[in-house]
């Protein structure tokens, strides 16, 4: 493999990232240039070009030329991500394993409560285990960027990968300062100082 071609890798880090998420979602309703991209996201006009620029990489995105003075267009690229997808992950069951600089405690509980893809098999007894509980939810909020604010539908769709029971994981987040938001349930962020369990 030329060592200057994406990896399995560069694949699964270009799709797990919520802001490279959000501009395939802006990305899916059409083409667009990096500014209204960046204005779509709501990221910075330097942001946006680089995840651009990486899913371009990994054969997410295709660019098409500017004509003439015009800014060059961002376009989904459906068919090569369904084929990158297949490719990748065709046959392979991905496998959780804990990050090795984790306390071994919550290596164990990771392992114990998680699928292999990282989603939860099982959440722990808020009450009985809280140790664990909050264990599993830090590893939920860790796919939430600090200084990023997400609407509902977007928190939605990040959680749903962890756990059918979106609304009762908001709500433990929330509960737990993982995750903050406004009274109307209009903006989520994820605080950069989290209050005490």
């Amino acid at each position: 493999m030329d060592s200057n071609s994406p990896t399995m890798l560069d694949f699964i880090k270009a799709m797990s990232d919520p802001d490279r998420l959000r501009i395939i979602g802006v990305l899916s309703q059409g083409p667009l240039t990096a500014a209204r991209v960046a204005e779509a996201a709501g990221f910075s006009y330097r942001a946006a070009v680089n995840h651009l620029a990486f899913l371009e990489y990994v054969g997410a995105v295709r660019v098409r030329p500017a004509e003439k003075k015009q800014d060059d267009v961002y376009e989904l690229d459906a068919e090569a991500l369904e084929g990158i997808a297949r490719r990748e992950l065709e046959g392979r069951r991905p496998v959780f394993t804990p990050a090795p600089d984790l306390e071994q405690e919550r290596r164990r509980t990771l392992a114990a409560y998680l699928n292999p893809d990282g989603s939860i098999r099982q959440i722990p007894n808020a009450k009985s285990q809280m140790a664990k509980f909050r264990i599993v939810l830090d590893h939920v909020a860790g796919a939430f960027t600090f200084d990023t604010t997400y609407t509902e539908r977007e928190v939605n769709v990040i959680l749903k990968r962890f756990h059918a029971d979106i609304s009762g994981l908001r709500r433990d987040l929330v509960d737990a300062g993982l995750l903050a938001r406004e009274r109307d349930g209009s903006k989520y962020w994820r605080p950069a100082e989290e209050k005490p369990v």
